[in-house]
């Protein structure tokens, strides 16, 4: 904590200081500067008006709010920019220093953090890497995209803390440090409104190795692996042909050593073959603090995120799965593979240009029935509307109406839209949350 107090203290003396996004990252940056730092002011700005008394803000912050809220940036030594932030201009546009708490943070603890990212599987990989760790009795803390704002734990770090922190495109963009020890776990279509195309989309990816140093690990997908890297780099693939950890059959095999490792698949709670792949990031990166003993043990006890493959419950003979998180065909695709006896899927969302001929290839291929809904949806449904098990609905009540009509009993339904929900939620928790509700009002009718 020494350490940490002492870096961002030393970073804002006599600097005035701008906290850019007044949400979970924002408050827990307010919260650190008062504390412990002395900067000349401190300015908070933020598109939504901000209540000064409700968040205990000082009389002596300025509150900037409202449609101009980035027009004065240059009038700062230094930016807190949170990740929900678009830039009006880049930081090379300006003349103030554009930081954040992701980075300052690593500045100090780089070499403490398992660093996770990727387009689908982060979010389960850094519970599963958490779940093990603190099971197997280490000093660890989750944080990030899915834990806490890393400023909200630096009081409690020690030498010993391990971090495992998720990490997403939004908080990479700008990195100029790199966790010592990084996963990359896959690249696909997403978030293409923001980024435009997907090359820019992995240049904010890639961030998360980018800055290593010779003796850090970075465990990568083969299809995205830096070809020229002189680092301590493992590719991971179900090729053997070109990876260092190759996954197949329910086996991890681990070409630089010659072990292997087999997943206990009939004591697992992770459904589908992509979780083989999490589960080889987690084995890989524990590897130097647990057992295996200790590794298969937590494996055993770990339960699945809520809307990644969820079960919800049999009603009306009708096995209903809630993977909310979907927004990418392949993930789409995978829930297909994954649930047991797929009946029908239901799929759509936000549209955000995708390209969604491989679902629909796929799909076309398969048996299972296809409910189609909202804008995304209703770009399948033109792709695949010659087929008879293809049907298009307005909304997701629709579609659980329909589905329960014609899926087969004995068969499961999944909600995987292969899309955003944005516009019509207010993000996939609440997206699957809906879903599960229709579901049970199917047991009242």
């Amino acid at each position: 904590m020494k350490r940490f107090v002492r870096h961002i203290k030393d970073l804002t003396e006599r600097k005035s200081v701008c906290i850019l996004g007044f949400g979970r990252e924002g408050r827990a940056t307010y919260g650190i500067l008062t504390k412990y730092c002395c900067p000349d002011s401190i300015t908070i700005a933020d598109i939504n008006s901000i209540n000064r008394d409700a968040n205990a803000i000082a009389a002596d912050t300025r509150l900037v709010c409202g449609e101009d809220y980035q027009k004065s940036l240059d009038n700062f030594d230094i930016v807190f920019k949170s990740p929900g932030i678009v830039l009006e201009k880049q930081p090379d546009e300006l003349r103030c220093t554009v930081t954040s708490e992701t980075q300052v943070f690593f500045e100090v603890y780089r070499e403490q953090i398992i660093g996770i990212t990727g387009t689908k599987g982060k979010s389960t990989v850094t519970s599963l890497i958490y779940h093990i760790l603190r099971e197997s009795g280490k000093e660890c803390i989750i944080a990030g995209n899915i834990g806490v704002p890393v400023f909200n734990i630096a009081e409690n770090m020690t030498d010993e803390t391990i971090v495992v922190c998720e990490l997403s495109c939004h908080q990479l963009e700008y990195m100029t440090v790199s966790p010592s020890a990084a996963v990359f776990l896959n690249l696909y279509e997403e978030h293409l409104d923001h980024y435009g195309t997907i090359e820019r989309y992995y240049n904010a990816k890639k961030n998360i190795y980018l800055y290593q140093d010779e003796d850090d690990c970075l465990l990568i997908n083969s299809d995205i692996a830096p070809k020229d890297d002189d680092g301590l780099v493992f590719s991971i693939s179900d090729r053997e042909s070109d990876s260092d950890i190759y996954i197949s059959g329910g086996r991890i095999n681990l070409k630089f050593s010659g072990e292997s490792y087999d997943i206990p698949t009939d004591k697992i709670r992770l459904l589908g073959i992509h979780n083989h792949f999490n589960i080889a990031a987690a084995f890989f990166m524990t590897a130097p603090f647990v057992s295996r003993e200790e590794f298969e043990k937590a494996l055993c006890s770990f339960n699945p995120l809520a809307h990644r493959l969820e079960y919800i419950d049999t009603v009306k003979g009708i096995r209903w799965y809630d993977d909310s998180i979907s927004t990418a065909c392949a993930t789409a695709i995978e829930a297909v593979k994954s649930v047991p006896e797929a009946g029908t899927i239901l799929i759509g969302g936000m549209d955000r240009g995708i390209d969604y001929s491989p679902l629909a290839e796929f799909l076309g291929g398969s048996d299972v029935n296809v409910i189609c809904m909202e804008s995304s949806g209703k770009r399948v449904y033109d792709m695949m509307s010659k087929s008879e098990r293809v049907y298009y609905v307005p909304h997701l009540n629709d579609a659980v109406k329909l589905a329960a009509e014609i899926t087969p009993p004995g068969k499961s339904c999944v909600l995987s839209p292969a899309s955003a929900s944005y516009g019509i939620f207010k993000n996939f928790e609440e997206r699957g949350d809906a879903f599960k509700k229709l579901v049970y009002e199917l047991t009242v009718k």
